[in-house]
């Protein structure tokens, strides 16, 4: 029994049909005719580019159209959704309103000192105070990040009781993930309600994690086991054998979704719903829709959740003409290489990042940064935009949203792709930096923190907006893809032939 994609008349779960369909739902009110050729798109597991390209330039075009396209395209999705079951599949709206097992939780307290400034850990050292704040403002200087990147950690710099999270509850979906941000919140003394598989060596590694740290870890324990645990009562740990408790904790997100409801409904003061759930394949888009799926039955049962996310930057954004500039000036600063590259333009190859602009109906000028990489597919698409749909309609309904943009990161779904870690590799040729897990995690829970205290961050619905999407620009370290030169996929080829040399070197 999970959330799962829908049977077809062939009694298969196609996730191309699926996934076709959502996003023709999406955009049908808006644009029809786009909406069609979506539904035409023979091929989609190679022509849904310039579809998604095609959607965000629709929803750029005026303040509402962003929030109509996220609307529907989370509609269809869960319309379409299912939770499978051995006797046959329900709707998945009717699969959270059944009842569910209670489950039981265990907490770990930490016993070390709250870290009370920020530091990052940046090319194998620890880095603060003044170094941090020069290399702050190197990334923003070299076009790795956006300005209002660094205006952020500057002033999380400058209000260093923002760290202090005590007594800040928040839910962390994939607490075990690379990219998640459970160590960093753990420093800083959240209490965190973490949620990942029922694996021990994830729990052994989480809990470790929080006893060497001022923070606390709130388990979820699989359903049956906390029958054969006597050393658990009322939800208290009566061992300090890690390992023991480590075996039975976790509990499968596709599989028990309105249980996790009930257990997240047991947070007595509001908290932040963090969705940093990964896997390959459909998987990840089964994933994105039980996690929206929990939001959307929790938000009719309390309005004191905030939401958080992090989006990717091999993605489609609308981004400033400031982006576009420097990008342009550095095409134009090529010299002999824009020479020598010319001939391979007639092969796609060593193209402009931005040919061209867009001009919204306010009369906004904007750049459109297509930095989608095909091996990522569909499917991964899918679970991002799904995210990207819920963040802009929450915020749109009055709900606190913190999404940020990550940078390109070595993580082992990356690097166990043998061409994209090829590509990562010759990247920096291109003036793309990737970033290792330790200081993506850290650079991210810092922006989180810098949303939830400062209440004039885009993450407030209060704070207005010249489009929805400029959620998404705001605080943005794209690792230096909105900036450089090149269209990144006419690169990407070129940068995984440069890489696969620089790693035999």
């Amino acid at each position: 029994m999970s959330v799962n994609f829908p049977q077809g008349g062939d009694h298969k779960r196609s996730t191309t049909a699926t996934g076709r369909a959502i996003f023709a739902d999406s955009v049908r009110a808006i644009d029809p005719a786009l909406a069609a050729r979506i539904e035409h798109t023979k091929d989609w597991r190679k022509g849904y580019i310039e579809p998604l390209r095609e959607i965000v330039i629709a929803a750029s075009h005026t303040h509402d159209a962003a929030i109509q396209i996220s609307r529907a395209g989370l509609e269809s999705a869960h319309r379409r959704f299912v939770f499978a079951q051995s006797h046959g599949d329900i709707p998945l709206d009717s699969a959270m309103n059944a009842t569910a097992p209670v489950i039981e939780s265990v907490s770990v307290a930490g016993r070390a000192s709250r870290e009370e400034t920020l530091s990052i850990v940046y090319r194998g050292q620890r880095i603060f105070g003044s170094d941090l704040r020069r290399q702050i403002d190197k990334w923003v200087g070299d076009g790795i990040a956006e300005p209002s990147f660094g205006a952020a950690l500057h002033l999380l710099m400058d209000n260093p009781d923002w760290l202090d999270l005590s007594g800040t509850d928040i839910a962390v979906l994939g607490a075990g993930a690379e990219m998640a941000p459970t160590r960093s919140l753990l420093r800083w003394g959240a209490r965190i309600h973490a949620l990942d598989l029922p694996r021990p060596e994830i729990w052994q590694r989480l809990i470790e994690i929080a006893r060497n740290t001022s923070g606390s870890i709130r388990i979820p324990i699989s359903p049956g086991a906390s029958g054969a645990m006597p050393f658990v009562t009322g939800g208290t740990v009566h061992t300090e054998d890690d390992q023991v408790v480590a075996a039975a904790s976790g509990v499968d997100l596709l599989e028990q979704p309105g249980a996790i409801v009930n257990w997240l409904n047991e947070i007595d003061n509001p908290f932040i719903l963090g969705n940093y759930t990964y896997a390959d394949g459909p998987i990840h888009a089964t994933l994105s829709m039980a996690v929206d799926a929990i939001f959307k039955k929790l938000d009719t049962q309390r309005k004191d959740i905030t939401l958080a996310f992090l989006a990717t930057p091999t993605d489609v954004f609308m981004v400033p003409m400031s982006c576009v500039e420097e990008s342009r000036e550095r095409w134009n600063a090529r010299g002999i290489s824009g020479f020598l590259q010319t001939p391979l333009r007639a092969f796609g190859q060593f193209e402009p990042n931005y040919p061209r602009t867009y001009q919204t109906k306010s009369g906004i000028e904007v750049g459109l940064n297509d930095s989608l990489v095909p091996q990522q597919g569909p499917n991964y698409l899918l679970a991002k935009r799904i995210q990207r749909w819920r963040a802009l309609a929450a915020r749109a309904d009055g709900v606190p949203v913190s999404l940020n943009l990550a940078p390109a990161t070595r993580t082992q779904s990356v690097v166990k792709n043998r061409a994209l870690a090829a590509a990562y590799a010759g990247a920096g040729r291109f003036g793309v930096e990737v970033f290792e897990p330790a200081t993506s995690t850290a650079l991210m829970a810092a922006l989180l923190v810098h949303d939830l205290r400062n209440p004039l961050s885009a993450a407030n619905p209060s704070t207005t907006l010249n489009n929805p999407m400029d959620l998404f620009v705001v605080g943005a370290n794209h690792g230096g893809l909105w900036r450089t030169a090149y269209a990144p996929r006419s690169v990407l080829g070129v940068a995984a032939l440069l890489g696969m040399f620089e790693s035999r070197a």
